[in-house]
Order: C-alpha cells, then sequence, then structure tokens
C-alpha cells in the first residue's frame, strides 16, 4: 500500500454517493430548537439539508472501529492504547474512544480516580505559561489515546495548562442532501383498553396518541470526508506516525461506508461509491488492504515505544440518584 503520492497534498479530499437502502425516503439528524437543518443551495435553485453533522460524524467513525461484545477494538486495531472506564465493582462502563470527549471525558478526568489527569499534567508540564505546545500535545495523546488526534480533543481542565489545551480534528466528515423535499407522514398509537380516556390523551400514554412525522427525498444525497494531511505533518510525529493515522483515517472511512450507514431506524443507506476529489489521480486503498496494512503499524508503533502498549484505567464511582 503506497501512500507517497499524498506527500505534497494539503487535504485529501472525498465523497461518497449515498442512496436510501430501501424505498426513496430518510429521516435527517434533528436539532433542539431547530428540527432538520434545512437551508437554501449558494445557487438559490433548491432547499438543502443536513443530514449529519461534523460532530455526529465523528462519533460514528469512532463506533465502526470499536467490538461491543470483545470490549475492545475491532481486529485490525487491537493493541491501540486508549482510556478504558470500570466501575466500583471493575465492570467496563466506558471508554475513550466511545466517549463523545475521548480523554477529555467527566468519566476519565472529573471521577475520584485522578490517576489519567496526574498522569497528563505530568506529560504536559510546562504548559501552563506561554504559547500551547500542540506538538508535545499531540504526541501525549498519541501515546495514550491515539484515535483524539485524528478527531481532535478540548482539554478544558484548568489544572491542565489553565484549560488552553486544544488539539483540533484532522479527520472532518458531514452528509448533506440536495434539491430536497418533504415526506409528510404520521401514526397513531391505540390504546385498546381506554382509547377514549376522559380528556383525551395523558402525560402518562393513556389513551389514543395521534402524531405527525416529516422524512425527506432528495436529488442527491453525499457523504463528504477531509483528511487534514498538512495538520498531521505539522504534529512532527515522524513518518510511521504520519503513516499510520492516515491510513487509520482510511480504515475509518472504509468501515463506515461499509458497516456504518445505518444512521436512525429511518435512515439507512448503501454507498454506491467513493471517490477521490484530491488529489484527483489516487485512489483510497480498500478495507482489506487497510485491514492487512494496520497491524503492521501498530507492531512497529509498539517497538518503537511510541504508543503505550497497554490501556489506561480508572475507576469512576457511579453517583447514586436520591429518592426527593
Amino acid at each position: 500500500m503506497d501512500l507517497s503520492a499524498l506527500n505534497n497534498v494539503s487535504r485529501l479530499l472525498m465523497e461518497a454517493d449515498l442512496e436510501p437502502l430501501q424505498g426513496t425516503r430518510f429521516q435527517p439528524t434533528g436539532f433542539p430548537d431547530l428540527g432538520p437543518a434545512e437551508y437554501d443551495a449558494p445557487n438559490g435553485q433548491w432547499r438543502m439539508l443536513l443530514v449529519e453533522s461534523a460532530q455526529s460524524m465523528a462519533n460514528r467513525l469512532e463506533a465502526v472501529c470499536w467490538d461491543e461484545a470483545a470490549d475492545d477494538w475491532v481486529e485490525p486495531l487491537r493493541g491501540l492504547p486508549l482510556v478504558k472506564v470500570y466501575d466500583a465493582g471493575g465492570q467496563p462502563l466506558t471508554n475513550s474512544v466511545l466517549e463523545a470527549h475521548r480523554i477529555n471525558s467527566a468519566y476519565i478526568l472529573e471521577g475520584d480516580d485522578k490517576s489519567v489527569l496526574q498522569l497528563l499534567q505530568q506529560e504536559l508540564v510546562g504548559m501552563e505559561d506561554g504559547p500551547v505546545n500542540l506538538r508535545n500535545l499531540a504526541a501525549v495523546l498519541f501515546r495514550y489515546d491515539t484515535n483524539a488526534v485524528l478527531h481532535g480533543v478540548f482539554l478544558a481542565k484548568k489544572a491542565l495548562a489553565g484549560g488552553r489545551l486544544r488539539l483540533p480534528r484532522a479527520l472532518s466528515a458531514f452528509i448533506e442532501a440536495e434539491d430536497v423535499r418533504v415526506a409528510q407522514s404520521g401514526g397513531a398509537k391505540h390504546d385498546r383498553v381506554n382509547p377514549g380516556r376522559e380528556g383525551g390523551a395523558s402525560t402518562e400514554g393513556f389513551g389514543n396518541i395521534v402524531y405527525h412525522r416529516e422524512e425527506y427525498v432528495a436529488r442527491k444525497i453525499t457523504a463528504y470526508f477531509n483528511l487534514d494531511l498538512a495538520q498531521i505533518r505539522a504534529f512532527g510525529l515522524g513518518p510511521l506516525a504520519e503513516d499510520f493515522l492516515i491510513s487509520f483515517a482510511l480504515f475509518k472511512i472504509r468501515r463506515f461506508l461499509k458497516t456504518g450507514l445505518r444512521l436512525r431506524t429511518a435512515c439507512d443507506f448503501r454507498c454506491n461509491g467513493l471517490t477521490v476529489t484530491q488529489p484527483r489521480d489516487w485512489q483510497v486503498p480498500s478495507l482489506e488492504e487497510l485491514s492487512g496494512r494496520l497491524p503492521e503499524l501498530i507492531h512497529k508503533l509498539r517497538a518503537e515505544g511510541m504508543i503505550h502498549p497497554e490501556p489506561l484505567t480508572v475507576r469512576f464511582q457511579t453517583k447514586k440518584r436520591g429518592n426527593g
């Protein structure tokens, strides 16, 4: 697998053509107090729709890398460092791959177990004043929570350089739909015991409840991916780490397009092809090629001491809710 064609490229840009797996309708993401994010196309000729946001796509690109049954990375990624969180009884609670803020998760840094916080304080000493050394920050994250180097992190704790440690995303993605139309529908929840409850349907769910539903149809649905190669090189981690991070990002994209396109119950897509728009003469390696290459790269990183050989672990005591 040769990545040399990317050596002088600042951004690797990719587009995947999507369509609903069945039928024509799909359900986009919704936002509080906004609902679906519709907007006018720049040419003003049709309506656009944000099907999946950048922040949601980051979580989805991480989720396809995790084996829930084994509570570990999927097979090609075994051996990568991360932070695992266990409850007071020693049972798995969460981890830095699945947490929205990665190593900055409250379950990792805000509990009674301060081991990871103290480790970061030791590794990042000297950044309390003056400019933040992003190269040092990237190296520390690469060593203990490698995934965070691709998806970014904001260590917003005063105990860590005054809360100024922010690493931007190197891999970003979103899904848009062009020329959209609303597909109105609805339904009803029937109460066969007491459908005509006095006063109508209750807040407890008694009585018949009628509801409306909005889905969409579109002329075109596209998933966009942007891998910031210039930023990865600016981290100064060296050729081996750069090769790994690029391969890791491409693996995430390929695996998402193969296994992660069921975004919601009423939003299930198929991928009709992945196209590189920059540089145009380059082809993304197949999922099989990437799956074969990654274990070798991880072995080399471990041998060079660039990544921590074992997951970091913390215990988090869940707080019991009161009866009041």
